[in-house]
């Protein structure tokens, strides 16, 4: 029995629909990943761009995310704000000439909504008024620009003189705090000098050098406490070893909160109050680091350490020559975590440095005192946010690769 006529058009068909069901749902997968990490990106992306920003731009509304100022052009040898107004009808680039010019708001009395704000020199009073909203507004023949309308004073005000760039016989009024707001030309112009602006408002460059100082005593004091730990408990046998490891290993349960005061009676007995010491000697030694360090260590095969013996190496070169290099993706993580802990430090620090002393004051301390300085500029808080998590971003970018990578392998072949 000869097998059924294979339909070519339902198997074109049938492989059309499978290639939009495989393009849609990746399409729709990769939409959904990338609208959350929109989502997830924009305080940042609104930091920095604030950071970037004048304080007039800060506080606008409604507001922009990117950093705008003025656009300036050069006339009679200064710098003058630019604006983008109509002059006979077409949108042209003029500068402020002149202000306080006397002037009158007039409005169309068939459309109340119809307002102008306009010399009263360009305007000749007709001897006739109009009632608008129960009052008798007198008439104007009003010469705007090349056609002239007949319009109702209802009040006197000042306006600005507007002249075209490269035309000066070209001329326009408007309010000069409505063309500010709603005709002003703007450009995207990040305003860098707020990170200088900001080092120098409140001695944040000594605080950043301290803060450096501080993490990076830190972490390599902790790196080393924790290797030698982690080697004597994964290697070396001595009595009461695994109980002594548990018991350091329970002092992680112990919150910090807990132990702040006696450990700031200890700094004031030993005289570290105010020093850039109390924030690195009690840190050095580290518990969860061990932990690491020794878990890692436990996991190098033990016929690399024989054969390092057999050729005459001893524990010192065998953890230095052998064991560290192969835990390089242990140690990277260690020192990224530590790294981040020292420098994001604000309790211990507010505890243990006087609020007098900045010469002692560690980024985390200084932030926090911006607020009566700068509370009225924004820009300047999110700059000194940007200079503080810097660091860290760029650390955490280059170590990243190592919690992933998995090096501690046998080398035996």
């Amino acid at each position: 029995m000869s097998p059924p006529p294979v339909d070519r058009e339902q198997v074109r068909r049938d492989k059309r629909a499978a290639r939009l069901r495989a393009v849609f749902g990746v399409g729709g997968a990769y939409t959904v990943l990338v609208a959350f990490a929109a989502i997830m990106l924009f305080p940042f992306i609104y930091m920095v761009a604030t950071a970037l920003k004048t304080p007039e731009d800060t506080f606008r509304y409604p507001p922009k995310i990117l950093p705008r100022a003025p656009i300036t052009v050069e006339v009679d040898g200064e710098p003058r704000p630019l604006f983008l107004l109509p002059i006979d009808g077409v949108p042209t680039n003029a500068v402020l000439a002149e202000e306080g010019v006397k002037a009158g708001l007039f409005v169309n009395p068939a459309d109340p909504t119809d307002t102008l704000a306009w010399p009263l020199d360009l305007a000749t009073d007709t001897g006739q008024t109009v009632e608008l909203d129960g009052e008798a507004l007198p008439v104007y023949q009003v010469a705007d620009g090349s056609s002239t309308r007949e319009l109702a004073l209802q009040r006197n005000t000042s306006v600005g003189r507007f002249e075209a760039v490269g035309d000066p016989s070209r001329v326009t009024y408007a309010v000069v705090r409505v063309a500010e707001q709603e005709n002003l030309a703007e450009g995207i112009t990040p305003r860098w000098s707020n990170f200088s602006e900001i080092v120098n408002l409140r001695d944040i460059d000594r605080a950043l050098t301290n803060t450096v100082l501080v993490t990076i005593m830190v972490v390599a004091g902790t790196l080393f406490t924790s290797i030698m730990g982690g080697y004597a408990f994964s290697r070396l046998r001595f009595k009461g070893r695994d109980a002594i490891f548990l018991a350091y290993i329970g002092s992680i349960m112990i919150p910090f909160t807990v132990i702040i005061i006696p450990l700031f009676k200890l700094i004031v007995a030993i005289g570290w109050v105010d020093t850039l010491g109390s924030l690195v000697w009690p840190f050095l030694f580290n518990a969860y680091g061990t932990f690491l360090m020794r878990q890692f260590f436990v996991s190098i095969p033990k016929d690399l350490e024989e054969a390092a013996y057999i050729d005459g190496a001893k524990r010192w070169r065998i953890l230095w020559g052998i064991f560290v290099p192969l835990s390089w993706p242990a140690i990277a993580t260690l020192g990224t975590f530590m790294f981040l802990y020292a420098w994001n430090s604000f309790i211990w620090p507010l505890v243990s440095i006087n609020g007098a002393n900045t010469d002692s004051f560690v980024l985390t301390i200084a932030l926090s005192t911006l607020g009566g300085q700068a509370g009225e500029g924004p820009n300047l808080i999110f700059a000194a946010i940007v200079l503080s998590v810097t660091v860290p971003f760029l650390v955490f970018a280059f170590a990243q690769r190592y919690f992933v990578e998995n090096v501690a392998t046998s080398g035996i072949k």
